[in-house]
C-alpha cells in the first residue's frame, strides 16, 4: 500500500516542522508574490529548491502537493 503524500509528509522531506501550526504559520509568513515561482523564493536551500523542482516535473502524487503549497503561498498575492 502507497501512502498519498501529504502537506506534513512535504514539510518532513524539506526538513521543517510538519506541525499543523507550523505548516500554517509557515504558509502566512512566506507569501509569494503572483509573478515569482514557488522554486524561486529565496527561503529555500538550494537541496529544497531541487527537492520542490523534482516533484514538479515528476508530475505525480507529489507535484500535487508541490502545487497545493504554491497556491496557498500566493492566496496574498494579486494578479494584475
Amino acid at each position: 500500500m502507497t501512502v498519498r503524500p501529504r502537506m506534513t509528509h512535504l514539510f518532513e522531506q524539506l526538513g521543517l516542522d510538519s506541525s499543523e501550526e507550523a505548516i500554517a504559520l509557515f504558509i502566512v509568513t512566506h507569501q509569494l508574490t503572483a509573478d515569482q515561482k514557488i522554486t524561486e523564493a529565496d527561503y529555500w536551500t538550494e537541496a529544497q529548491r531541487q527537492f520542490l523542482a523534482e516533484k514538479i516535473k515528476s508530475d505525480g502524487e507529489w507535484a500535487i502537493v508541490v502545487d497545493q503549497l504554491n497556491e496557498s503561498l500566493h492566496e496574498d498575492s494579486v494578479s494584475k
